[in-house]
Formats: structure tokens, sequence, C-alpha cells
């Protein structure tokens, strides 16, 4: 009895596209999410482990969609193939079965520290992005949820003993802003 093909798809935002990735791939189940490869720590990906069993084919359209980090990426071969899952890159045409050759081995290792050099130039680029804009005067991050006003009389209205849920709900926030509010 042969295996289901899977498919692992994974977009860092909600604007991107995700019907390039295994286009033509015939498919028995698809697992697709829209979040960062930072970790494994992904809800669709550890569905899909979860879900993949010995036999099983899982096609992934590049190296970099299963994982940004080079550790993540060798662990996440190593478990599946141990496993009995084969593993199909399809952009790089590596396939991985756990009797892979030496050469299959570093251009895994290669693609994969090229990934999460890729990531780490990323961070370093919003970084940079943000420290610019800062700089020119522009406020990063969302604007105060209470004004100066607002909570000057929440402030008043706690110590006078009323109740922080209510005044979340009076005011439209959650009650962790007003903990913030009072911290």
């Amino acid at each position: 009895m042969t295996g289901q093909n899977v498919g692992y798809i994974r977009v860092s935002s909600l604007d991107q596209n995700t019907e390039r990735q295994l286009d033509g791939t015939t498919l028995d189940v698809r697992f697709e999410e829209y979040c960062s490869g930072k970790d494994t720590k992904r809800p669709q990906l550890q569905a899909c482990l979860n879900h993949l069993r010995s036999g099983d084919t899982l096609h992934v359209h590049s190296i970099d969609r299963l994982a940004r980090n080079l550790k993540d990426l060798q662990s996440l071969v190593e478990d599946l193939t141990e496993r009995g899952v084969t593993i199909q890159f399809h952009k790089e045409s590596l396939t991985f079965t756990g009797s892979d050759n030496p050469m299959q081995r570093l251009m895994l290792q290669m693609m994969g520290a090229f990934a999460e050099f890729e990531r780490s130039m990323i961070r370093e680029r919003q970084r940079e992005g943000i420290a610019a804009a800062r700089k020119r005067g522009k406020k990063i991050g969302a604007n105060p949820k209470l004004s100066k006003q607002q909570i000057a009389a929440v402030k008043k209205r706690i110590k006078a003993g009323e109740s922080k849920k209510a005044l979340a709900i009076e005011y439209g926030v959650s009650r962790q802003t007003i903990y913030n509010v009072i911290s």
C-alpha cells in the first residue's frame, strides 16, 4: 500500500498568494498557513507532522517554506525520514528518504543556511527601517488606546474602588489595557 501525498504550503502574510506553491502537484491532503517560518510552532505545520505516516510523501515548494532555521530544518527532515516519511522539496529538486547520500545532506545544509541567512537579513533590514523612521520622528507601533485625560480619570476611579472590568467596558478597551495604565 502506498502512502498519501501530503502538501505543506506556507506564506508569511495574508496578502501573499499560495497558488504558485505546489501548483500541478496532486495532493491527497494539503496543509496551508499564513505565518512566519521563524520556528516550528505553527499550527498547520504541527497538524501536518501529526498527520504524516510511514510511506507518506511530504511535498514542500522550497526548503525555506518548511523552515527558516537550519537546526529546525535538519531536525524536521531527520524526524520525518526516521518515521518513514519521504520529503520532496520541489524548487530545489531534492528528495529525502533517510538513505540520503552525502551530497544531498550538504545541499540541505547549504540551502537551510541560506534560508536562515535570508531571515537574519530581513530582520536586520526591519530594525534599520524602524530606527530610520524613529530618527525622522515617526511613531512606531499602535496609537495609545486612551488619552492622557482618560488615563488620569481611570487611575482616579480605580483608586476610588471601581471595577477594572467595568472601566474596560466603558472605555471600549481590554482589561489588559486598564492594567497597563495603572502599572
